[in-house]
């Protein structure tokens, strides 16, 4: 959830801004305008340049232009499938992905925990090899990272992280086009994050550290964000004079903050820590008094 100011509330939305260079075959090229993003896996963020991460919200604010406000039909990647693999179930990425896909006139399989089981009865090379015979793109949700890595070195078409217990970078890209629509700009914010030191907080830090935007996070006690990301996102920071401040106290983090983000806090895995966790997150949340600090 993003919080701005004016006090605009709204849930979060998935983006899908890729077009029919991307379904071509692999590269691992990187480019300071945007030209070298056909076939390349997106993992994470830290892997594009302030100018990649430019180019994939211009694309997906032009595809939104055409297709949602002037009713254009636009269909780049007639001809084309995408293999989505979904360990977690999520309504709002399949639904965004399917149709997506369907708008721009590709075609997606999905396939459900019970239909894919990766390193159990079939191992993730074996995963990677068959998909990449079949379909043009994968797209998975998984729970580990280093499945998200493994299938993305076995491959010969480009895999799309959408979501891993580690990072969410496409959850990014979607604040980050929000942003640019209610503001007109994204260097220069600053944004506040509010709650556990997760996956979205890790995309977030390396995003802001690209675009140089200022991020403060408060994060409680024993939820802090993964060190050596941490540590990563800081010293891009540091390249692109983005300002971070990584602390415990939610007002502190909202201070003149012109957004302030937040997830869930018990995520989808997390059932059996649900009492504890709510205990713990008890203040960590969008209100009144945070929101009076922007």
């Amino acid at each position: 959830m993003l919080s701005l100011r004016k006090t605009v509330t709204f849930a979060r939305g998935r983006l899908f801004s890729w077009t029919a260079s991307t379904f071509s075959a692999k590269s691992s090229s990187e480019s300071n305008d945007g030209s070298g993003l056909v076939g390349r896996d997106f993992l994470s963020l830290k892997h594009f340049s302030a100018d990649d991460i430019k180019q994939f919200l211009w694309t997906a604010k032009d595809l939104k232009t055409r297709i949602k406000d002037n009713g254009e039909i636009f269909q780049p990647l007639k001809g084309k499938t995408a293999a989505l693999i979904f360990q977690k179930r999520s309504t709002r990425t399949r639904m965004s992905t399917e149709l997506g896909l369907a708008k721009l006139g590709g075609h997606a399989a999905f396939m459900g925990p019970e239909d894919v089981h990766l390193g159990v009865n079939e191992s993730v090379k074996d995963t990677a090899r068959v998909l990449s015979g079949m379909a043009d793109i994968i797209l998975a949700r998984v729970y580990g990272q280093d499945f998200l890595d493994e299938l993305a070195d076995e491959a010969s078409i480009p895999v799309i992280s959408g979501l891993s217990d580690l990072l969410h970078p496409l959850q990014i890209l979607a604040d980050f086009m929000t942003l640019q629509e209610y503001f007109g700009y994204i260097r220069g914010l600053k944004i506040a994050w509010i709650g556990d030191g997760n996956n979205i907080l890790h995309s977030l830090m390396y995003g802001c550290a690209k675009l140089g935007v200022d991020l403060n996070a408060a994060t409680p006690a024993g939820y802090e964000p993964d060190p050596n990301i941490t540590e990563e996102a800081m010293k891009i920071a540091g390249k692109t004079g983005a300002n971070f401040l990584m602390g415990s106290d939610p007002v502190q983090a909202c201070y003149r903050a012109d957004a302030i983000v937040t997830d869930t806090w018990v995520s989808m895995g997390q059932e059996e820590e649900k009492k504890k966790r709510l205990n713990d997150f008890a203040g960590y949340q969008i209100n009144r008094k945070v929101r009076l600090q922007g």
